[in-house]
């Protein structure tokens, strides 16, 4: 399945989330930064709230594209303990990249948010939304993010992805979307035929 955009995949994805259409209880979440431009179709669509979390790859030296694992707005995190041991990733280079990429997570929080406060999740149905999954580690970061926060049930929503990332995913959530699972994964972007760049004032816009 090749999509038209992003738009178009979030439209795809409140097809299957009906059943939570008007549902008091439900939070939409669009990892940031392309997957709130997801979130806030379905969110139009189903007529539900919806907001972002921020999440930050930890990239390998050398190789930033490289994922060891990921954090998430609130300092939660998700690491490849086999990776990291295996590319002899000291702890001094995870602390101090830890810290770089907090600092940056809170700094787009405050620029996207603005005054606007976070929602509340405890007790909250949450759908993390993203426009596809590669490796899983940031999906993993935000849902147990969501999870310490007190969410009763997480159900993930992806228009793509491979099917070895959503079994690594699957322990961790209670729920998952994925319209379309490929084994002859390479990126995300082979699945759209638009996939710009998502800049900070349209996330601003879609928030706002």
């Amino acid at each position: 399945m090749i999509y038209k955009d992003r738009k178009d995949a979030g439209a795809k994805l409140a097809e299957r989330l009906k059943e939570y259409k008007e549902s008091p209880d439900v939070l939409i979440l669009g990892l940031a930064r392309g997957g709130v431009v997801l979130a806030a179709e379905i969110s139009r669509i189903l007529k539900l709230p919806f907001d972002l979390v921020m999440t930050r790859k930890i990239g390998a030296p050398f190789n930033p594209e490289l994922a060891l694992g990921a954090i998430s707005e609130t300092g939660k995190g998700y690491f490849n303990e086999s990776l990291i041991q295996a590319l002899g990733v000291s702890k001094t280079y995870l602390e101090e990249t830890i810290q770089t990429e907090k600092k940056e997570a809170a700094r787009r929080l405050t620029l996207y948010r603005k005054e606007r406060p976070a929602p509340s999740i405890k007790g909250k149905i949450v759908v993390l939304v993203d426009d596809g999954i590669a490796t899983g580690a940031t999906m993993m970061a935000a849902a147990l993010s969501t999870k310490s926060e007190g969410a009763k049930k997480i159900v993930v929503a992806i228009p793509i992805a491979p099917p070895s990332s959503l079994e690594f995913l699957n322990p961790a959530v209670d729920q998952i979307i994925c319209l379309n699972p490929v084994e002859d994964f390479m990126a995300v972007s082979q699945f759209y035929e638009a996939f710009h760049q998502v800049e900070d004032a349209e996330i601003v816009t879609l928030l706002h």
